[in-house]
């Protein structure tokens, strides 16, 4: 029900505050708590939340467990990040997105870890996994070529797809070995609406193409030698 008059907005705006704070202070004491016992708690909620008939009540406990997630330190955090990263509901990714990415810029090496074990441990059609190479273009860290180069060699063309463009994204020339590899690869995916880093593609195209674009765009922003 909308609120008609000033002091119910007040109120309400005051019983908001005091919500959020309790939030705040309930996380907190979760992360000081201990990491085994929390993180089982956690991937609980996880399937808990993925059980729920109504979508709204998945994805505010998927949201509010990814928020938890992201002040607790150690391997099972990040693993049950991608977990929801991998979830069917767009809102849920983007959440687990967001939390993933900040705790990228502050621990790095903890993040990459757990996407080389999401790598190697995930079935390969896992949602999480196109995803992840979109989130890595956003960090700023040297090591971040070397982790998409590692998903353009995944047995899923989904996959091979979203590390393509993320090369492009990221404008790196030094993917320009590793995308020649691929300009024989005639697995077929289909490209979503708006889908712009590599040209104009309609419908299905062949990891072939999409590497052989991706290669000619990259080729494009080395300077050419003086004679």
């Amino acid at each position: 029900m909308a609120l008609s008059n000033r002091s119910g907005i007040e109120s309400a705006l005051a019983e908001l505050f005091q919500a959020e704070r309790t939030s705040r202070r309930l996380a907190g004491e979760m992360a000081e708590s201990p990491a085994d016992v929390v993180l089982s708690v956690l991937n609980q909620a996880i399937a808990a939340a993925r059980s729920r008939p109504e979508e709204k009540e998945r994805l505010f406990e998927l949201d509010s467990v990814a928020r938890i997630l992201g002040q607790i330190h150690g391997p099972g955090a990040v693993d049950a990040l991608i977990d929801i990263l991998g979830s069917e509901e767009p809102e849920a990714r983007h959440a687990a997105g967001v939390v993933l990415e900040e705790m990228a810029f502050e621990r790095f090496k903890e993040v990459a870890l757990g996407i080389e074990r999401a790598l190697a441990q995930l079935p390969s059609d896992h949602l999480a996994l196109p995803e992840l190479p979109y989130l890595l273009i956003e960090i700023p860290e040297p090591g971040v070529s070397r982790l998409i180069h590692r998903f353009l060699e995944h047995a899923s063309e989904e996959v091979v797809a979203a590390a393509i463009e993320a090369c492009v994204e990221l404008g790196d020339p030094g993917s320009v070995p590793k995308l020649l590899r691929l300009e024989r690869d005639t697995r077929l995916v289909e490209l979503e609406e708006g889908s712009d880093a590599v040209r104009g593609h309609e419908a299905s195209v062949t990891i072939g193409e999409l590497a052989k674009e991706a290669r000619q765009l990259l080729e494009e922003l080395v300077p050419e030698e003086s004679p």
